[in-house]
């Protein structure tokens, strides 16, 4: 193939052990990820000429690479919090293009939940007081209240309501029901919702991110290798990536993040109008995340994801599935979920869902189209990636 010619696809993709791990380590989680990740893709560990790793060992993802026994020739340490693996991604599927990779192996892997339980580690109330963050720190600007502050602006401008936010915790758990591996599957009401503990006003406990542990790898390589794969490939057709601000005094308006643009180029580089895509995964560490994103990337107007985002629609069996194993309010979030958004859109993809969350169009066939949208920090960063199938 000519350089700069060739498609990148996802071959392989696979979930290490989730939920509540007290005695593994987060290498350990790596390890299974990827090996996991490599069967379900039929190819062997030598064709991984690529690894991508982030926020584990001094030196990744050197650390990592060596445990797993790779000799990578092409790297990726990217590190941007939750939209780190769809920029990872963006990266690698130009790698693959230019011929400097033939075959990326992501991977990820984080007991943060057992961590704390162990007294190894603390809660993430923020990301430390060096560089602009030292303005702010001072005053307890806790990581939980810049969302909750983004998420009050909006509801001013635009009359986003609590039971709107509330709604789309509800439809989290209704998708993660038919989830086996999700943390949380009893149903919920918006009632159950409004009437839990106030974490952050307006965010309830039950519109927070679980916490878990977990981990979960995706293998992308180049077209050539595909007759090679036991599985049909889903091919990575455009990403974008965006960063915004860090100080919540450089962020121009709290109702707008990076996914604006990081969604606006993924969809003209694959060719596709939101519209037209069939499942949504998208970074849900609150729920105001999910309805902004849902905004920023034109699935509805500015203003209008609430009102979008109610009556069922984001469900599995809904106009736009979103989140469809019950995302990190429901499913798992051990840290920088945005790895398993490319997981799950995959799975859909190709049909693999258990009964019950399993994307249908109105033909009854596996959904064509897929986006995921990472987000990292508090909206500073976005990474969007358009998966389709043959």
């Amino acid at each position: 193939m000519t350089p700069g010619k060739r498609r990148a696809a996802v071959l392989g993709v696979a979930l290490a052990d989730c939920g509540r791990l007290d005695t593994t380590t987060p290498y350990a989680l790596h390890a299974q990820a990827a090996r996991r990740a490599l069967a379900d893709s039929g190819l062997g560990k030598d064709l991984v000429d690529g690894f991508a790793s982030a926020g584990l060992g001094a030196l990744a993802p050197a650390d990592v690479a060596e445990y797993l026994g790779l000799r990578p020739t092409w790297v990726d340490s990217t590190a941007v919090g939750g939209s780190t693996w769809e920029v990872m991604a963006a990266h690698a599927a130009d790698a693959i293009a230019a011929g400097h990779a033939n075959a990326v192996l992501l991977v990820y892997g984080s007991t943060a939940r057992a961590d704390i339980r162990a007294g190894r580690r603390t809660a993430a109330l923020s990301f430390g007081n060096r560089g602009p963050a030292q303005f702010e720190a001072p005053y307890g600007h806790t990581l939980i209240a810049k969302y909750a502050m983004a998420a009050r602006r909006h509801m001013h401008q635009y009359g986003t309501t609590p039971a709107q936010l509330a709604g789309i915790a509800v439809q989290a758990r209704a998708n993660a029901a038919h989830n086996p591996h999700a943390m949380y599957r009893t149903p919920l009401t918006i009632d159950d919702v409004l009437s839990g503990p106030v974490i952050a006003d307006p965010f309830t406990k039950l519109q927070c991110c679980i916490r878990s542990d977990g981990g979960c790898a995706v293998l992308l390589a180049a077209e050539e290798y595909v007759a090679d794969a036991a599985k049909p490939p889903v091919w990575v057709l455009g990403a974008g990536t965006a960063v915004s601000h860090t100080a919540m005094s450089e962020w121009e308006d709290f109702t707008v993040t990076p996914a604006a643009a990081s969604g606006r180029l993924a969809f003209e580089r694959a060719g596709v109008a939101p519209h037209e895509i069939d499942v949504a995964e998208l970074y849900d560490a609150f729920t105001y995340m999910t309805l902004v994103t849902l905004e920023d990337l034109g699935f509805c107007a500015k203003g209008e994801g609430g009102a979008f985002a109610a009556d069922g629609r984001l469900t599995v069996h809904g106009d736009l599935p979103v989140n469809t194993d019950g995302g990190g309010l429901s499913a798992c979030h051990p840290g920088m979920r945005g790895l398993f958004l490319l997981v799950e859109a995959v799975r859909q993809l190709r049909g693999e869902a258990e009964d019950g969350r399993q994307v249908r169009t109105a033909d009854g066939a596996a959904p064509r189209l897929a986006v995921a949208s990472g987000t990292g920090g508090w909206f500073c960063s976005s990474g969007t990636v358009v998966l389709g199938r043959d």
